[in-house]
């Protein structure tokens, strides 16, 4: 029980790790937004991310493992996530940090309602529920019913489907490739995406050195993140994950509502937490099935 306990508080601080490098990729994303479009912002965060996944994998000895195996899905992975990325990106610059945030909580809601034609997995009933319920949920957040869809909403929903899908070929790409390579091709044809869509137009703009540190921290802060989850998913299962992972609405709503004036909207709120529990329901029910397997 005790190491149980353990695990459980060690995997709570590698989530924390989690909502810090989001919360500050967030903020740079924006305070940047003002100098680099998203392209420019994909291709530093790319050079960044591509010299990390270098340096790391020598020390560690693993380069070995980045292979040209399954090159075509690596390709259908990245533009789906590099299409997803541009777009919360963009996002960011039109509506609240919490709203952008709540849309995120809706990608496991499709990648359940992919998964049986990309996947080949079962549409089971309490998944039909989880995604009806997390609808609502998106329903609640956008609220199209006041005035429409406000700019950005629609940005966000397409930002979610675009890292569904990236979740979705991730999870075909982890049965024969290691992470090293997954890392490798994300950084290096992300990059190679980002050069081609940045410089269509002949130009590139450079940031100033004043803003060079809000590059650095989202380059640093989207390999960071997904890091933590990992190694915090490794410790405790995603039953015990997810809802620390949920911390990062709070966390992000109080950052916008202390520092870019946005106001705490009772209805984000609400309709996240609706997302959350339907995500929980799904998450809730594969763990118990896993469980009745094992003790059967």
């Amino acid at each position: 029980m005790f190491n149980s306990f353990s695990k459980t508080i060690q995997a709570a601080f590698w989530m924390t790790g989690t909502i810090v490098s989001f919360s500050a990729m967030a903020v740079s994303g924006r305070e940047i937004s003002f100098e680099l479009d998203t392209f420019e912002i994909m291709m530093y965060r790319s050079i960044i991310g591509l010299i990390i996944v270098l340096v790391i994998s020598t020390l560690l000895k693993t380069r070995n493992q980045i292979t040209t195996n399954k090159l075509s899905l690596h390709f259908l992975r990245n533009l789906s996530h590099f299409t997803g990325q541009n777009l919360w990106f963009y996002a960011l610059t039109l509506i609240p940090f919490a709203q952008l945030f709540a849309f995120e909580f809706s990608v496991p809601l499709w990648v359940m309602l992919a998964a049986p034609f990309l996947l080949g997995e079962r549409l089971t009933n309490i998944r039909i529920i989880s995604i009806l319920v997390g609808f609502v949920g998106i329903l609640i957040v956008t609220r199209p019913w006041l005035a429409g869809l406000a700019p950005g909403i629609i940005p966000a929903a397409l930002c979610a489907i675009g890292f569904a899908c990236s979740v979705i070929f991730t999870k075909k790409l982890t049965q024969t490739v290691s992470i090293t390579c997954i890392l490798f091709w994300l950084t290096s044809m992300q990059l190679a995406m980002a050069i081609i869509c940045a410089g269509y137009d002949g130009e590139i703009a450079l940031p100033s050195s004043s803003n060079l540190i809000w590059i650095i921290i989202i380059g640093i802060g989207g390999l960071l993140a997904h890091f933590c989850i990992t190694k915090a998913l490794q410790l405790a299962p995603a039953t015990v994950v997810t809802p620390i992972d949920f911390c990062r609405l709070p966390v992000i709503a109080a950052i916008g509502y202390l520092f870019y004036n946005e106001t705490l909207d009772i209805f984000i709120i609400g309709g996240a937490i609706i997302i959350f529990v339907a995500n929980y329901i799904n998450i809730w029910s594969e763990t118990r099935q896993k469980v009745l397997k094992v003790n059967g």
